[in-house]
């Protein structure tokens, strides 16, 4: 996962940077890192991109520079419904 597509997750997700955080249990300035294209430790970024698999989003790979993310189902982790 890149910052884009870590943005492009939240924002499909309707999470603000301190929700990510609070989910993922990293500090609001990790994501912020993340999203400018900072480099994360491997087990950080496993963590965030496990939170976003969890919420049904999916992150894209293709050919050269193409990525992206699909969303597989909208589900909160706070939801009450859980």
């Amino acid at each position: 996962m890149n910052g884009l597509q870590c943005k492009l997750a939240r924002v499909a997700l309707g999470w603000g940077v301190r929700q990510l955080a609070e989910t993922a249990n990293v500090s609001t300035q990790t994501i912020s890192r993340l999203e400018r294209g900072e480099q994360l430790r491997a087990g950080t970024l496993g963590g965030i991109m496990q939170v976003f698999e969890a919420a049904g989003i999916e992150f894209l790979w293709g050919d050269g520079d193409d990525f992206g993310i699909m969303i597989k189902k909208l589900h909160s982790l706070t939801s009450a419904d859980d």
